[in-house]
């Protein structure tokens, strides 16, 4: 790590503030502004979220701003709006109509650019094209498409005709698409023949097949993407490019009611089904545009690339609605980021000129195992700001996001939020905010979260709790699709009066969070909460090690106690010595009481198809036992297989 030692990144929390000539330039430029203006937010929160709904085109205007019931809110009452107008229509009379909109690069390397005009009139073709199929307002359509054009503009002719969509990742197999399709009980699917990943064919036509023989569905709509074969039911498929090519380019859209549902957008539970997390109209929109704009400095000359697909919630607000109704030109990619080399995602920001670059701190700490040369091969001086999503990043590579991808002159937004508030819920203010490496900083304005005890009592500084927000927010979910009550139990049966949806925290003597993961997630050990991603930090710090994975498991002593599972860099020999360095190398960065009982050598960690290390099968198996629950966002079934082999081997 260059300068800076991660132990006094963590012990010192010391601060990075933005460069001045950002802070010139920028919305928010100051931390007295954004102070003021999270002010006048709590002082007067619907007039607030008032103002910044205005921004955007309703047909009707709403009669109150909030009706609040715990659990249940409704904003903008009365109002009437369509996502897609907002996103599309509002741009064409100005300079946005012959803006790029959409930048599209395939993994083969094909691409496409389409102008807010252009894609307009796509959408307007494909609101038709669902309308001749016999979909109306209230249906909903599952969507289970690669990264490519049509993707979104399937989301935005559902929007558009008011057909909540439920977009399924590409990489879930049937049998987890179909529990989707059946719980929303969609009434089409959109999907491709395939999609490119790693130089192959997904089979995602197959996969609908598939998905089909145990749910049915009225329609299935086609892109032809890949020209690879597959089996055709003529009587329920249809080819995209004969419904929507020949379907008329003018679409007036209705005005929808601001509660009218959007999407629903299912994720994982530890335990039975996955929860479908509805959003609705009018509420999602202003939190996604709000947060857009501000937490990424939103500007018109700006290229917007958000790498998540469009099967995440991040696909939903920072690739497809927030920046498309800021009117933002966004980069599209199809494939894998090391496909046909490491140096595919930089290759792209140098030859499309992207600006903003908002990624994972899974694929942070990827790109750093794969080296910095390949970075270094390319010129990123486009780039002026770096986001972060996904999880907590490490301290090491935060400083070397900021150090090798930014040069030192970019500054990081190192975001929170969830699936179920719909938008970006804590972050800097770029240009306002200082920063410090691994923490999410401050809440955004209009956004009351604190971190709390079990009975909701405010925990002290630095003093780890529960992670809440105790008043409701325009983007928050309305419900569980089907279950109301569930939804009632899961994020408001815990904390009184506030929402909670199971991440930890503590917050420092400056106000700014530090996000510990998951409530699972922290360790007890001897009486003392110790994060997994403080434990996780120390140990990628080594240089020996590329990657690694904190868990607790119970301990008659202890109560609970630190298994770390790592991967080794390349080449180099994982054997007891390697072990007694590393354990060695946490006492020195944290302190005795973080030294791990266990550490465990694997050549791959479980994770989920968005990156993300499933901890909770870890723990599973460092306790001895089997997985459980839902693994269908899990990538690699082997690689769980393999893990739980070994460690019963050992034992």
């Amino acid at each position: 790590m260059s300068g800076d030692s991660i132990e006094s990144v963590l012990q010192e929390s010391r601060l990075f503030p933005p460069p001045a000539s950002f802070s010139a330039q920028a919305r928010v430029g100051s931390m007295a502004a954004y102070e003021a203006l999270a002010a006048r937010a709590a002082a007067e929160p619907e007039r607030f979220w008032a103002e910044i709904a205005s921004e955007l085109t309703w047909a009707e205007p709403w009669k109150r701003v909030l009706e609040w019931d715990l659990p249940d809110a409704k904003w903008f009452v009365g109002g009437r709006t369509n996502v897609s107008v907002n996103c599309l229509d509002r741009h064409l009379a100005g300079p946005r109509r012959n803006k790029a909109a959409l930048l599209f690069e395939g993994e083969p390397g094909d691409t496409r650019v389409y102008t807010y005009h252009q894609l307009h009139r796509e959408v307007c073709k494909a609101a038709n094209a669902l309308d001749e199929l016999g979909i109306r307002a209230g249906d909903f359509v599952a969507i289970y498409m690669p990264m490519i054009p049509e993707a979104v503009i399937a989301m935005l002719a559902c929007a558009r005709i008011g057909a909540p969509h439920t977009v399924v990742f590409g990489g879930f197999s049937a049998e987890a698409l179909a529990d989707r399709i059946k719980d929303s009980r969609a009434r089409l699917v959109i999907t491709a023949d395939g999609g490119w990943r790693r130089g192959a064919i997904v089979p995602l036509k197959d996969n609908v097949d598939k998905a089909l023989e145990e749910v049915d569905v009225e329609k299935v709509l086609v892109v032809r993407r890949t020209g690879g074969d597959f089996s055709w039911k003529s009587h329920r498929d249809v080819w995209w490019h004969e419904a929507v090519d020949k379907a008329s380019p003018v679409h007036e859209a209705p005005a929808l009611d601001a509660e009218h549902p959007l999407f629903s957008l299912y994720t994982s539970g530890t335990t039975g089904k996955p929860k479908g997390i509805l959003h609705t109209t009018g509420g999602y929109q202003v939190g996604a545009y709000y947060t857009t704009r501000m937490v990424f400095d939103l500007r018109d000359e700006d290229v917007f690339w958000c790498t998540a697909d469009i099967g995440w919630v991040t696909g939903h607000s920072y690739v497809v609605y927030g920046p498309l109704m800021n009117g933002a030109t966004v980069v599209m990619y199809e494939g894998a980021p090391n496909q046909p080399g490491p140096d595919r995602f930089w290759d792209i920001i140098a030859r499309w000129g992207v600006t903003v670059f908002y990624t994972a701190p899974t694929a942070i700490r990827a790109f750093m195992r794969w080296g910095d040369e390949h970075p270094a091969k390319h010129d990123l001086s486009s780039l002026r700001l770096l986001g972060s999503v996904g999880e907590p990043i490490n301290p090491e590579a935060w400083m070397w996001y900021r150090r090798v991808i930014g040069g030192d002159r970019c500054p990081i937004v190192d975001t929170w939020w969830q699936t179920e508030t719909g938008a970006i819920m804590i972050s800097p203010l770029p240009g306002a905010t200082p920063t410090k490496p691994g923490s999410a900083t401050r809440p955004l304005p209009g956004i009351a979260a604190d971190v709390v005890k079990k009975d909701g009592t405010p925990c002290k500084a630095n003093e780890g709790g529960f992670l809440v927000v105790k008043r409701p927010w325009p983007s928050m979910l309305r419900t569980i699709f089907g279950d109301h009550e569930r939804y009632t139990k899961t994020y408001f049966g815990d904390i009184p009066g506030c929402y909670f949806a199971g991440d930890g925290a503590r917050k420092d003597e400056d106000g700014y969070f530090w996000i510990m993961g998951r409530v699972d997630d922290v360790i007890n050990v001897a009486g003392h909460r110790l994060s997994t991603m403080e434990v996780e930090s120390a140990l990628v710090s080594h240089p020996k090690v590329a990657e690694a994975a904190v868990v607790g498991r119970p301990d008659e002593l202890k109560g609970q106690a630190i298994v770390a599972f790592v991967t080794p860099k390349g080449g180099i020999t994982a054997d007891d010595a390697l072990a007694r360095e590393l354990r060695q190398h946490v006492v020195e960065q944290i302190g005795a009481l973080a030294r791990p009982e266990e550490i465990r050598f694997a050549d791959a960690l479980p994770k989920t198809r968005s990156g993300k290390i499933m901890r909770r099968l870890l723990r599973e198996v460092a306790s001895g036992s089997t997985a459980r629950g839902d693994t269908t966002t899990l990538e690699d079934n082997a690689v769980l297989e393999k893990l739980a082999q070994s460690y019963q081997q050992e034992e």
